[in-house]
């Protein structure tokens, strides 16, 4: 008697080899598993032995960081922010950096360290000695101390036209003084209190203390700006100023007939107006042989230009303007789309958005805004 028929031994004899296949498969993956596990948990004994370190954001490069056990991603974010003119004043700057979650900030904050001459405190005397704050282990003797520049000896001052040495004078150290005025430049003047309280070396004390003293552009005197309409005029007298001139005065320049001045009206509203009479050589209109002509007839009052708030304007505002040309609109709007806006023209030529050349013309004619006003 047979215990398997014949179909039944056709098909062990199939099977079996499969069988073996699959147990060689088995134990040579058994084999490599352990391997794999052991590179996977050398990695782990690798992370977890990293340990946190003190650093500066404000001192510390790329390496240093990565050796205070800062991970690269935010290494990067930390001193690219620097690249870009950022101080960090207090620990929760850090907070702000890109890639930068509440989780790894609640870790980093214990190891980070800022200077005391960059921490957002006023500055205090203690006999001929200033000193800077230096967190909460003194905030009783703090109290007791006065600015280094009591209100009864400052004056009103301007904000446009003020030095940094005057503000290191009064209350400001050299670095907080110099970032005011790249700040000013940058966003063509400080106009208002929002505008001065809105850069980030001003703290809210410092601002209360100076704000009594600080003259604002729009706050001059009608009685100031008329002085200075006044000596305008005197010196131009016989002078026509093409940022305000009409048909009539500009044809009554010598070299100018009613084609070119209708040219150069027509340009000055592309422009924005003119910030040189130079720029009147771009006309085609214009020959070298009349320039040379009416250049000594005719001045420029570059304030009356009307500015593009290169962090807010729209495409078509953009698109108008004679000196952006097509490619550099295209550059300007993907770029502020990515990453945001601008504080100065140097970002600009840095991402190449604007060649140096382009960077030259346009800078007249841009304001750089960190928010957008009314």
């Amino acid at each position: 008697m047979r215990l398997f028929s014949e179909e039944q031994r056709r098909g062990a004899v199939v099977l079996l080899p499969l069988l073996v296949v699959v147990v060689l498969l088995a134990v040579v993956a058994e084999r490599r598993t352990p391997a794999y596990m052991d590179v996977v948990e050398q990695h782990n004994v690798e992370a977890e032995e990293i340990v946190l370190q003190p650093f500066d954001p404000n001192e510390y490069e790329y390496e240093e960081l990565r050796a205070a056990g800062v991970s690269s991603e935010v290494a990067a974010g930390i001193v690219r922010w620097r690249k870009y003119g950022k101080v960090y004043r207090m620990k929760e700057d850090v907070a702000l950096v890109s890639g930068v979650t509440d989780s790894i900030y609640a870790a980093l904050k214990p190891y980070i360290t800022i200077a005391d001459s960059l921490a957002p405190k006023s500055r205090y005397v203690d006999g001929d000695k200033q000193r800077g704050g230096d967190g909460g282990n003194r905030a009783s003797e703090v109290k007791s101390k006065e600015f280094s520049k009591p209100n009864a000896d400052l004056v009103k001052f301007g904000i446009d036209t003020v030095s940094v040495e005057y503000l290191e004078s009064v209350g400001f150290s050299r670095k907080q003084a110099e970032v005011v005025v790249k700040y000013r430049d940058a966003i063509g003047g400080i106009d208002n209190e929002q505008e001065f309280r809105a850069c980030y070396v001003v703290s809210e004390e410092m601002a209360d203390r100076l704000l009594p003293y600080v003259i604002f552009a729009e706050q001059k005197s009608a009685t100031e700006n008329e002085a200075k309409e006044s000596e305008k005029r005197t010196e131009n007298a016989a002078l026509v100023e093409i940022n305000s001139a009409d048909m009539e005065a500009l044809v009554a320049v010598n070299g100018i007939g009613e084609k070119s001045a209708s040219e150069i009206i027509k340009y000055r509203e592309l422009l924005g107006g003119y910030h040189s009479v130079e720029q009147l050589a771009e006309l085609k209109c214009v020959t070298e042989e009349n320039f040379a002509k009416f250049l000594s007839q005719i001045c420029c009052d570059s304030c009356k230009i009307k500015k593009i708030d290169i962090n807010f304007a729209g495409p078509k505002e953009l698109e108008r303007h004679p000196y952006v040309s097509a490619r550099t609109l295209r550059r300007i709007i993907k770029q502020r789309q990515l990453k945001g806006g601008w504080s100065r023209i140097e970002e600009m030529t840095e991402q190449n958005i604007l060649s140096g050349e382009e960077a030259k013309r346009l800078a007249p004619y841009l304001r750089f805004r960190l928010k957008a006003t009314e």
